[in-house]
């Protein structure tokens, strides 16, 4: 991963001379990101400036050095990612108007993608996991953009009169009169879903970048309205629209060949190139993948725990032998998950609750002393399905929806004003004994007056079903 940030001042609220320092204290705070090199690009004139932390993967030469400018001088891109199709792209490019490359890096290959076809055309065609930020000279305009599934992260806000950006939000924090103030809306929400979601951050001057959005701040305008690129529901819609007309073994096929060349494609490195391994369905399928595509063993890494119940390594070790992987696994008892605890705060910048946190920081200390990129599974259960909740949503929805419109508005209008905690606790104090039925009632309730799926499976992915006044009588 690499480090991005910036800022945009048209009003010279900082001194001009001042911008590319403060961009270059921003990039520093990233320096975990991206250790193998460093950047700063400033134009006094207009206000802006781009700061990088470089972690290189393809390319390590200069030539792939950001910020980078294009061929014609109109654009100048910081970006966080890889494009993985991007010899693809950059032979289309060859073929319709052949230019001398400076390298051979995604970066330029994305950048002049976008200085020929567009920016939309430009995310539009990108095969890859990105967040970066693009200033258009001519338009002076600046163009943040984060790939469609969120894979980067990207945070943006105000600070005074100028416009900031950066990868995490701990690089905010050296820019003058930041004095960020909590969000009580996104306290409720991590509250209810364990983590902050898009487009808020815990802070309120602090929001995120949507996947698969595009952010415009136009000559340093106030007004900053993101647009989607592209949508997993409209995409998943279009799907449904047009079912694969094969049957079921012709689909498994053209499964297998897509998830090989999916592996494949995010191989492609200048540097070495590992997995994290488990010995689940999805690692384990990945890893097979891996090694198909390569020559030599694959480096693979995992770790075990000396409690039985969440010791997946033997598991691991295994598929390891299997597949005649490289493999490297390194035990953790309970004083080195304890050791990760205090890190987290300053690793994630914004509450995070996510007990897997602390493995995987672990797992990635040990990875990075043998590799630069390691694949992982990460996702696979949200793709396929793999979840219980999904098909328990689905078929709840199935039943709400064939209840008439009246008894739907009745029984969410019961729902929205059962006052279950009261009741519950109200009956737990005379009988003594603690009870969640009116709760279960209620929660059944809103299920039949759902008026779409999401209704029904949000209660899924909620620690708490109830959030209404769940920042009552907590101060500012």
């Amino acid at each position: 991963m690499c480090g991005i940030a910036g800022l945009l001042d048209t009003t010279a609220s900082i001194d001009p001379q001042m911008l590319a320092l403060l961009a270059e204290r921003m990039a520093t705070t990233l320096r975990h990101r991206g250790p193998d090199d460093a950047a700063v690009w400033a134009d006094r004139e207009a206000g802006i400036a781009f700061g990088f932390r470089r972690l290189s993967i393809v390319d390590l030469t200069a030539e792939g050095r950001q910020p980078m400018q294009s061929h014609c001088g109109r654009y100048v891109l910081v970006f966080n990612g890889e494009i993985y199709n991007h010899r693809d792209l950059r032979a289309a490019i060859d073929r319709e108007q052949g230019i001398r490359w400076r390298g051979h890096s995604d970066t330029e290959t994305f950048l002049e993608w976008i200085a020929r076809k567009g920016l939309d055309a430009a995310l539009a065609a990108a095969n890859g996991m990105f967040a970066f930020a693009l200033w258009d000279r001519r338009e002076r305009s600046l163009a943040l953009s984060r790939d469609r599934l969120g894979k980067k992260p990207l945070y943006y806000g105000r600070i005074g009169k100028t416009f900031a950006f950066a990868s995490e939000i701990k690089a905010f924090r050296v820019l003058p009169g930041f004095a960020p103030t909590i969000d009580r809306e996104a306290v409720a929400l991590f509250l209810q879903h364990a983590y902050v979601p898009s487009p808020r951050s815990i802070y309120r001057e602090i929001g995120k970048v949507a996947p698969g959005h595009v952010l415009v701040v136009r000559n340093g305008a106030d007004a900053v309205a993101p647009r989607a690129f592209w949508s997993a529901k409209a995409a998943a819609e279009r799907a449904m629209e047009s079912p694969a007309p094969d049957d079921d073994h012709a689909i498994l096929e053209r499964f297998e060949a897509l998830l090989k060349d999916a592996v494949a494609i995010r191989m492609i490195a200048d540097v070495p190139v590992g997995a994290f391994l488990s010995g689940g369905i999805d690692s384990s399928t990945v890893v097979a993948a891996m090694c198909a595509a390569k020559m030599g063993p694959v480096k693979t890494f995992s770790i075990g725990f000396d409690q039985s119940r969440y010791d997946e390594s033997p598991h691991a070790a295994a598929i390891a032998r299997h597949l005649g992987t490289a493999h490297t696994e390194m035990r953790v008892d309970e004083r080195a998950c304890l050791d990760v605890v205090p890190r987290l705060a300053s690793i994630y910048d914004e509450p995070f609750a996510d007990a897997s946190g602390i493995p995987t920081v672990a797992l990635s200390a040990l990875t990075r002393k043998h590799v630069t990129v390691a694949l992982s599974g990460d996702g696979g259960d949200e793709l396929f399905g793999g979840y219980a909740r999904y098909a328990a949503a689905a078929r709840e929805w199935r039943t709400a929806s064939r209840v008439p419109a009246f008894l739907k508005r009745a029984a969410g209008h019961v729902a929205r004003r059962l006052p279950a905690g009261e009741i519950d606790q109200a009956i737990g104090a005379v009988t003594g004994r603690g009870t969640r039925s009116i709760a279960r009632w209620r929660r059944n309730l809103a299920r039949i007056g759902a008026h779409a799926p999401e209704d029904i499976y949000r209660p899924y992915v909620s620690l708490w079903h109830e959030s209404d006044g769940l920042m009552e009588g907590i101060g500012t």
